[in-house]
């Protein structure tokens, strides 16, 4: 197939080009050039957020289908649903857990729980301004899929992707955050009531997108291994890898640690099971990937 990765040069977005290219697929990443080309993949330079630009660098190419990894606004969303609507016949937006942020659910999620109908679409918002972005993630998640459910000329998926883990190239600094007050045993900002949420391992995601692009379903898929985590579950791990002690402190307001939720919005992974992937449990992995991320720490 000839596959087109929008973004691709960091974390799983560079192992899901690999797994691409080493399954023989011809794999084009397109983005603004800052980083080097995808072993494996032809590069296209382009600001997607300018139509004109990613117009031009399109011209006479067609992809089998497009994974889309930096669609963060229904901006972006609109300008790619009108750009791909003659030059793909399939297209897979990465998507987030975050798109349940307004979800307080005793039972994991399916799907379902979010109508996408039901999601006003406001590109009016200052949504090229990096700090809103970052403030409205699932809200700008939201509405990107909404732009596409809404109609688009080809088929259409979105992967709703749990909290990744794991790497020694995780930029988040989540797992770090905690590994270095764990080692120096100091205070861990937590809700009073700490939910459990579900994870996926870096490795598995990537080889989920990839499972993606040759698969035929539509619409929403949760994407994330078995076996929720506490914060509890990954400090016990991180101490077991840096030494230390953790302590927790319960707080009431203010800002929490990472990865600390005082809701509850696990995803329930199902419908990616019906549709034949077989995901892993994070009893599996956990340990791999704590050390993969905070084997550095001293």
């Amino acid at each position: 197939m000839d596959v087109l990765v929008i973004g691709g040069n960091r974390y799983f977005g560079k192992r899901l080009v690999t797994l691409l290219s080493n399954s023989g697929h011809r794999v084009t990443v397109l983005n603004r050039g800052s980083s080097g080309t995808p072993e494996g993949a032809e590069l296209l330079v382009a600001d997607r957020d300018d139509e004109t630009s990613l117009r031009s660098a399109l011209t006479g190419r067609f992809f089998d289908v497009v994974l889309d990894q930096v669609c963060y606004t229904p901006r972006q969303a609109e300008i790619a649903r009108r750009v791909f609507a003659t030059r793909t016949r399939r297209y897979v937006m990465t998507s987030t857990v975050e798109v349940y942020e307004y979800e307080d659910s005793a039972v994991p999620v399916t799907e379902d729980v979010l109508d996408l109908r039901t999601v006003t679409v406001d590109t009016g918002l200052p949504w090229e301004d990096p700090e809103f972005r970052d403030a409205h993630y699932g809200e700008g998640k939201r509405q990107a899929e909404a732009v596409f459910a809404d109609g688009t000329a080809f088929a259409w998926a979105s992967v709703r992707v749990a909290h990744v883990l794991g790497g020694a190239d995780d930029f988040t600094g989540r797992l770090d955050h905690y590994a270095r007050r764990v080692r120096a045993g100091e205070p861990i900002a937590v809700p009073v009531v700490n939910r459990p949420a579900t994870y996926v391992y870096v490795e598995e995601i990537a080889a989920f997108l990839a499972w993606a692009a040759e698969a035929e379903f539509t619409g929403p898929v949760n994407a994330h291994s078995h076996g929720p985590l506490t914060t509890a579950d990954l400090c016990a791990e991180i101490e077991r890898r840096v030494g230390g002690r953790t302590v927790f402190q319960e707080v009431e307001v203010g800002e929490v640690s990472p990865f600390s939720f005082a809701r509850s919005y696990a995803m329930d992974n199902s419908r990616a099971t019906a549709l034949g992937y077989a995901f892993s449990h994070s009893s599996d992995w956990l340990a791999q990937a704590v050390s993969e991320t905070v084997g550095g720490i001293r």
